[in-house]
């Protein structure tokens, strides 16, 4: 949407629900195994003479591999979006710059992309770690090569040292 010719007195309504070409690019870009469905819906509406801010409804089911098991897991996302374009957004003039409390705020450019908001949106609301329920990951045995397994029914060979030292003949 080009700013220039958003209107300033009214909602700029837009609907966004990409075929499944694109859905299978987007998908690629986050590393997704599949992307069934996804649905971006909302307003662009002015604030002020030379502000912006885009509401919508993301909608999306996605596929991702288990981080343990490595089969599908299947997961809905439904999250609301709000993005703020201003047009005197101060530029950073650090080297090393603090993230703002207030993340949807963005500097406003020539176009307002719904495509892109909706791409970050779906990205950040994916999970880190996908779990298929009931998976567990096996105990773990850090003994060293050789060793027993390590166990909690073994003696602590610093609590045998701690218990020298608090003896009355220990020396100190």
């Amino acid at each position: 949407m080009r700013v220039a010719e958003l209107p300033l007195r009214r909602p700029t309504r837009f609907h966004l629900r990409p075929d499944a070409g694109a859905r299978r690019r987007i998908a690629d870009d986050l590393g997704l195994n599949a992307l069934r469905k996804l649905d971006f819906a909302g307003e662009v509406v002015p604030e002020g003479r030379r502000d912006w801010r885009l509401e919508g409804r993301l909608g999306a089911t996605v596929v991702q591999s288990c981080v343990i098991t490595v089969e599908p897991v299947t997961t809905r996302i439904e999250i609301e979006v709000t993005r703020r374009f201003l047009h005197d957004l101060p530029e950073p003039t650090e080297s090393e710059v603090e993230m703002p409390e207030d993340d949807t705020v963005e500097k406003l450019g020539a176009v307002i992309d719904p495509g892109m908001v909706m791409n970050e949106a779906l990205a950040l609301a994916l999970p880190d770690y996908p779990r298929k329920p009931g998976a567990e990951l096996p105990q773990a045995d850090f003994a060293p090569p050789g060793a027993d397994s390590l166990d909690d029914s073994r003696p602590n060979p610093f609590a045998a040292l701690a218990a020298l030292k608090k003896s009355p003949d220990a020396e100190g």
